[in-house]
């Protein structure tokens, strides 16, 4: 099974998070279920709380893109929805295992001192750009506000 990591024992990962490889590195839990052991010891019990995690974590996943054009935390209330899933789900756990490891991936490119420094050369010349543009504007047109703008 593909999970994004290239660590060897990542699938035989238990559910108290010990490795059977013996590995150092971050304690990962295990791939699965993490409902209450009375409740996967019911098959009945077990799918009706499969069903009411599926039904919360989509109520929340709907509102987090009802967000995205409307003002609120629309990725953060998406990416919650997806944890929620992902306490039942493996097909969510490894979407969110991925997810992290391209976010601290992208934070680590992001603290790159070349990155950084390629960011504060464009970022200046953008505003160099910009003052220019506003200053071409203001010599050819003068400050005048939009609204005292006399018909031409």
């Amino acid at each position: 099974m593909n999970t994004g990591s290239n660590k060897p024992g990542e699938a035989v990962v238990a559910a108290h998070g010990v490795t059977t490889d013996g590995g150092e590195g971050p304690v990962e839990r295990g791939l699965g279920s993490r409902a209450p052991e009375f409740v996967k010891a019911r098959r009945a019990l077990h799918l009706s709380w499969q069903v009411g995690v599926f039904i919360v974590g989509l109520a929340v996943v709907v509102a987090g893109i009802i967000m995205l054009p409307l003002p609120g935390p629309g990725w953060v209330v998406i990416f919650g929805g997806m944890a929620i899933w992902a306490t039942e789900f493996v097909w969510a756990q490894l979407v969110l295992r991925w997810t992290k490891r391209k976010v601290t991936e992208a934070a680590q490119r992001a603290l790159d001192p070349k990155v950084r420094r390629r960011n504060i050369i464009l970022t200046s010349a953008g505003l160099v750009i910009i003052a220019a543009l506003a200053g071409f504007y203001l010599w050819k047109f003068g400050f005048e506000m939009p609204w005292k703008i006399k018909d031409q």
